[in-house]
């Protein structure tokens, strides 16, 4: 298989790069999208059929200006997703990181490149975008060191700020604005 191209210009020298999302992914987007570990810190359920996958699929991801599959390089098969929200109206200045990926490649560097890859590519496709924000449950320490590591702000604590399954819960705010972001190097 030949290697699929980018825009990023530092992706010839990862494991991982970042594509759209087909409807032929729904076998590998189940590996990990129905792992109560991947799942319990994202705003959709663990998927338990591959109908509901389909039709997320379908109905949210294909359709979004920025929903990305999180590749392995050496065969193509998505191991997670990360995408960016954008805001509207007097919110337009901003979007909304959000991200998932396979358990098994937890620690190994992996989210971390993608918000890289995210953060190389957001800006320059959405000029309009000035901040780019993500909201981390207190109880994901994971999530928040990948934000860390990726050069995002720690802003604060926002206490009882949404209901998570069920449970109300504290979120801590995470930023980066287009003025701060690394300079990639080609």
């Amino acid at each position: 298989m030949a290697n699929p191209q980018s825009s990023h210009p530092n992706q010839t020298q990862t494991k991982i790069y970042l594509r759209q999302f087909t409807l032929s992914d729904v076998e590998d987007f189940m590996v990990w999208a129905s792992d109560d570990a991947v799942s319990q810190f994202c705003i959709w359920d663990t998927f338990t059929s591959k109908d509901d996958a389909l039709a997320y699929l379908t109905a949210t991801v294909l359709s979004h200006p920025y929903f990305r599959a999180i590749c392995l390089r050496h065969n193509n098969r998505p191991i997670g997703a990360i995408h960016v929200e954008p805001c509207s109206g007097s919110y337009r200045c901003k979007g909304m990181l959000g991200c998932a990926l396979a358990a098994e490649y937890w620690n190994r560097g992996v989210a971390t490149m993608a918000v890289e890859m995210v953060v190389g590519e957001i800006f320059e496709e959405w000029p309009h975008l000035e901040r780019l924000e993500a909201f981390v449950d207190v109880e994901n320490g994971g999530s928040m060191r990948v934000l860390e590591k990726a050069g995002f702000v720690r802003e604060g604590l926002l206490r009882r700020y949404c209901v998570l399954k069920g449970r109300t819960r504290d979120m801590v705010m995470f930023s980066m604005l287009n003025t701060e972001r690394p300079i990639m190097k080609v």
